[in-house]
């Protein structure tokens, strides 16, 4: 994960979150003092590994969404702050073969959930239609896993003015606007988002960031 940071205060955390379940939030002043070899962010467990990392408040809402189509939903301040060199907490009980992929934070309700599959499927779901399942849960389902859909792939939050690019194995990019994506209830299959070829699955789902045509010219 790359994070920007413009300041080191005392009132932001980073957030973080691991393939397993595990999350963790840490003073954002641990990190003022970098080393040139890098320091110690999070201990992590055999066969574990960060997926996400997002500069938090210690007001923000957590949304962490699996492969298996499940998303929990709770409140940053269920998380105690933590040092650097230490395991973190369960953000999310995973079944079997599952793992979390996508780390969320959500400023409110009024955002949209954007949930895609490798076979091309997806949809968005309004955060409000999720309920706070607390730290620690399965969650709920946010999409229907099937064999026609297949696993989850990427999760966004994201609102009707932003634009997306989706991303497939065979590297072709198609970029769309997301309010021509449907909003459908959590435990629906959702709509084609992408045409595959033979053998191709779609590999993941961006959010595009406009720049302002006064710091293109500069």
């Amino acid at each position: 994960a790359i994070l920007s940071v413009k300041e080191f205060d005392e009132n932001h955390f980073i957030f973080m979150a691991t393939a397993l379940g595990t999350v963790k939030k840490t003073a954002l002043t641990e990190f003022a003092n970098p080393r040139k070899s890098g320091i110690i962010a999070i201990n992590l467990d055999d066969n574990d590994y960060l997926i996400g990392a997002e500069i938090t408040n210690g007001n923000n809402d957590i949304v962490l969404v699996s492969n298996g189509g499940k998303a929990v939903w709770f409140d940053e301040e269920e998380v105690r702050q933590m040092g650097r060199a230490t395991r973190g907490v369960r953000g999310m009980k995973l079944a079997a073969k599952q793992q979390v992929l996508s780390l969320l934070i959500a400023d409110d309700d009024k955002q949209t959930v954007l949930v895609a599959t490798e076979n091309g499927f997806g949809k968005r779901t309004v955060l409000a239609d999720f309920r706070h399942s607390g730290r620690g849960t399965q969650g709920v389902k946010a999409i229907a896993v099937s064999e026609r859909n297949g696993l989850v792939v990427a999760a966004k939050l994201v609102n009707d003015e932003d634009e997306i690019m989706l991303i497939t194995t065979g590297g072709v990019l198609i970029r769309t606007r997301v309010k021509e994506i449907r909003e459908l209830g959590r435990a629906t299959q959702g709509v084609t988002l992408i045409n595959l070829g033979d053998g191709e699955k779609l590999s993941g789902i961006e959010k595009i960031v406009e720049t302002d045509e006064e710091d293109i010219a500069e």
